[in-house]
């Protein structure tokens, strides 16, 4: 049903899982991670993380039935990662994670002793992999793009840098190109190169991937060629609303109600539990490194200050949106008071903005000398809420099955 990597092991010693999972042998983490996009971390083993279940209730289709359960636990868990795999859905290609983690009851102990603090070494698992960008492309698809009788358009720079070499002294020049998917399928494509205007386009293969894949206008097809040389190819559905209303169905197949109270009912028993993440669909990520974290609450926030945060472009790129904190104040202060998640309010600069209006204190950076505290504003600094002491402390391994801009560590 889904492709499955293991971040923890080499290509070579990828074998293929069993029941309901189907091997992804042949891709590497690189197209996955191109898929999830530029904003997606993930953890290594070992290194700690801090799990929200607020924000894993931002996926939840049924929210008050979902809380109601959620409200029996702490605003936050402090857990180690056991295991990381990736996934891909074999129907929509949706791309998400799988994280086991084990809640140690020391870890809060030890931060607020400061023996945790948020310089340390603690780096997530793809760090080197990313010091050498693959070369790639992401292209939003046209209507001419998906037309049946129609090809693929490709920008000459993007061809000459993702494709094989084309000979430009043949009157025609032309190739077959193989492309893999993250399911290992191969696609192949006619690349010519032609017309008065001289266009990159990919034609015969191209109707076939359009139809097979269910494409229409506003996808988006990524192609890759990766450190092996071997070209990689994939697809993005249309932008979801990530406000925390629209996600598609893919998310809510295994961000249900039952999965949160099986989260509360698992944390109670001290058993294992899973929660799935989406990153191309989630509005924020929910599992924090712990550096990130701590380094967050260190910080002075307060109305009048002015911010930066990373956001994602259509073409996978990465940019900086910018607004001005206009509150510091709880989510649900009656439930999770303290709570860091969304503590505060702000105002986007772009007023046509569809960005939530609440996000989380590790989200955003100062906007350095731009920053603005109005005169007699007192400066809120972001402490370590205390937890319940009712609250039965869980030792045993939990699975989080996160369904890919953002996962953590």
């Amino acid at each position: 049903m889904v492709g499955l990597i293991d971040l923890n092991k080499t290509k070579d010693d990828e074998n293929p899982s069993s029941g309901s999972l189907a091997s992804a042998s042949g891709v590497s983490s690189e197209l996955w991670h191109a898929c999830a996009g530029p904003l997606i971390s993930l953890p290594k083993r070992g290194s700690v993380v801090v799990y929200f279940p607020q924000g894993h209730l931002e996926h939840v289709s049924d929210f008050s039935a979902a809380a109601s359960a959620a409200y029996d636990i702490p605003p936050h868990l402090f857990c180690r990662v056991a295991d990381v795999k990736l996934h891909a859905d074999a129907a929509s290609d949706e791309v998400y994670a799988q994280v086991s983690l084990v809640h140690d009851e020391l870890i809060e102990q030890k931060v607020r002793k400061g023996k945790i603090k948020e310089d340390g070494d603690e780096e997530s698992v793809e760090v080197a992999a990313k010091s050498s960008t693959p070369h790639m492309f992401c292209k939003t698809l046209t209507a001419s793009d998906t037309s049946t009788c129609g090809g693929f358009s490709v920008p000459r720079r993007a061809a000459e840098d993702c494709f094989p070499p084309l000979d430009y002294m043949q009157q025609r020049p032309s190739q077959q190109l193989v492309a893999k998917d993250l399911h290992g399928v191969e696609w192949k494509f006619r690349h010519i190169y032609r017309g008065q205007s001289r266009r990159h386009l990919l034609t015969t293969g191209w109707s076939a991937f359009v139809n097979k894949k269910k494409l229409v206008s506003g996808d988006a097809v990524l192609f890759l060629r990766g450190e092996d040389g071997e070209l990689k190819i994939e697809i993005r559905r249309a932008a979801q609303v990530k406000n925390g209303a629209t996600f598609p169905s893919f998310c809510n197949q295994y961000s249900s109600t039952s999965s949160v109270t099986e989260v509360v009912d698992a944390i109670a028993r001290k058993r294992a539990f899973s929660i799935s993440y989406n990153p191309r669909a989630s509005a924020s990520e929910f599992v924090i490194p712990v550096n990130k974290f701590l380094k967050s609450l260190d910080h002075p926030f307060a109305e009048g200050m002015r911010f930066k945060m990373r956001s994602e472009t259509e073409d996978a790129a990465e940019q900086r949106c910018s607004g001005l904190i206009v509150g510091v104040s709880d989510m649900d202060p009656v439930r999770w008071p303290g709570s860091k998640w969304r503590c505060l309010l702000v105002r986007w600069d772009d007023v046509e903005s569809n960005r939530h209006n609440r996000v989380s204190p590790w989200e955003i950076e100062p906007s350095g000398s731009n920053i603005l505290v109005t005169s007699g504003l007192r400066r809120t600094r972001i402490g370590l809420p205390l937890w319940r002491p009712e609250f039965p402390v869980p030792v045993s391994c939990l699975m989080v099955q996160f369904s890919g801009s953002v996962v953590m560590v």
